[in-house]
């Protein structure tokens, strides 16, 4: 399998987790939920209506995503190599494994690409982010509309956060 096709098919997966597992919502933001109250003369005659929070779907799945850098595929015990990682193992037996993901060798952008589902260089993100150049591809810039896993999760109720190391972002 190419590594486009690694690409399409984790960004096709999330996607249908997503469709399966949240309201139908086509559309991120959400837009602002019409007031349902009433508004009288007088606070006696108006009934408040406090806007809805959004939520995960009852028995949501939880998505954990995982990047070691510096590491391939065959080192860790989990897909077959000498390291062992217990933990990983059991992550793994528990759920899904993706093992066909597109590494750009650099952690900036492998990351840009695993959290986005798209190209690296489409996420202003060619180069490792200290290295950002300022030309297209490169400025390490990511546009807000190239929305991460986490940030449509975010946005259809889960909570969301990141552990580790993170310079996805300029200097």
């Amino acid at each position: 399998m190419k590594a486009k096709d690694a690409l399409t098919l984790l960004s096709l997966a999330l996607g249908a987790l997503l469709a399966l597992t949240a309201r139908a919502q086509e559309v991120l933001p959400h837009p602002p939920q019409p007031f349902q109250g009433a508004i009288g003369r007088t606070a006696a005659e108006s009934t408040p209506d406090f806007p809805k929070g959004i939520e995960a779907p009852k028995g949501a799945p939880n998505v954990l995503l995982i990047m070691t850098d510096d590491v391939g595929f065959g080192a860790s015990s989990t897909f077959g190599g000498p390291i062992p990682t217990p933990t990983f193992d059991k992550l793994a037996k528990a759920g899904l494994r993706y093992n066909m993901f597109h590494t750009t060798a650099l952690c900036s952008p492998s990351r840009a690409a695993l959290i986005t589902g798209r190209n690296h260089h489409t996420c202003a993100t060619g180069v490792i982010t200290e290295f950002g150049t300022g030309y297209p591809g490169y400025n390490t810039l990511m546009p807000k509309s190239y929305g991460t896993v986490a940030e449509i999760l975010k946005q259809n109720g889960w909570n969301t956060s990141w552990y580790g190391k993170n310079h996805n972002v300029p200097d």
